[in-house]
């Protein structure tokens, strides 16, 4: 028994060192992190910032995701010093975690080209356009979801994908649309843009489509809404129309920007942005994804 606890110590400290020696830069360095949900105290039905003073902090960290299996999670910083007159030194940056022997350890890191979400079955990381294929532990170089996808005249910044194959995807270049494409008899569908339950108010951007297709949250800017972009779910009916869009109300939403919201694969927790103060704080967010049910309650 002794043994075995020395091992797990010797263990215990080596990991703390590599992890140190990984995750030291000027811009952001990371305590060690044990345990499930990247060692944090998971959130109620009251949204709260992810990891405070960890992953949410002052600056700019957004769009967190776990990947099918929850083990492991990536979020996005500005490795630049972006500001509204200088965009040019904007340089958002995919960190990635992945949870080594119950200790959460920085594994990669590369320039985001694409918010990025997971296939249901996690072979893979969809980049807007792009996705990267796992291979073993590890992922492709980036590829091209074709031409279909891949247009000039589109401005996908988030692509969400269901089960069954179906994508939901957004278009700044086009009045803020968001599109779908189902899957039928095995053979991919042109995109159609998606009806007003959706693609109403401003700012409507960053859908997630549940892996069952049962339900879609996505961020939009509406009348009667709670300050600047809230999040909005819908749900899918028998005959395979979309419910009309109910707002996430004021346990999730906030005045600022609330936005890109994720279900983690293991369906207990909802993951989002908020914007804190002026732009430059943006910090992300999470909340017990039982609220999904209550809404589901109160649909007409």
């Amino acid at each position: 028994m002794k043994t075995t606890k020395c091992f797990i110590l010797i263990l215990t400290m080596s990991l703390h060192s590599l992890f140190a020696q990984e995750n030291t830069d000027e811009n952001f360095t990371f305590p060690i992190l044990e345990g499930p949900y990247m060692g944090q105290k998971p959130p109620g039905m009251v949204a709260e910032p992810f990891a405070p003073g960890i992953i949410s902090r002052e600056g700019w960290e957004l769009e967190g995701v776990f990947a099918p299996g929850m083990k492991e999670f990536y979020f996005t910083i500005d490795r630049g010093e972006y500001t509204s007159y200088n965009p040019d030194n904007f340089h958002p940056t995919v960190v990635g975690f992945r949870q080594e022997n119950n200790v959460w350890i920085k594994y990669m890191e590369f320039p985001r080209r694409g918010e990025i979400t997971f296939s249901p079955d996690g072979s893979r990381m969809h980049m807007a356009k792009g996705y990267k294929e796992r291979i073993g532990d590890s992922w492709s170089e980036r590829k091209s979801l074709g031409p279909m996808f891949d247009r000039e005249d589109w401005g996908i910044m988030r692509l969400s994908a269901s089960a069954n194959g179906t994508y939901v995807f957004d278009d700044y270049k086009n009045n803020d649309a968001i599109r779908i494409s189902i899957v039928k008899n095995g053979i991919r569908q042109e995109p159609v843009k998606m009806s007003t339950v959706v693609n109403s108010g401003k700012k409507t951007a960053h859908p997630f489509i549940a892996p069952d297709e049962s339900y879609l949250i996505w961020d939009s800017e509406r009348e009667g809404g709670f300050g600047d972009s809230d999040l909005y779910i819908s749900f899918k009916q028998k005959d395979g129309s979309w419910s009309p869009a109910i707002n996430m109300g004021d346990k999730v939403n906030s005045a600022k920007d609330d936005f890109f919201a994720s279900v983690a694969p293991d369906g207990k927790y909802i993951l989002f942005n908020r914007v804190i103060d002026d732009g430059d704080n943006i910090d992300i967010y999470w909340v017990d994804a039982q609220i999904i049910e209550k809404l589901r309650s109160q649909e007409p």
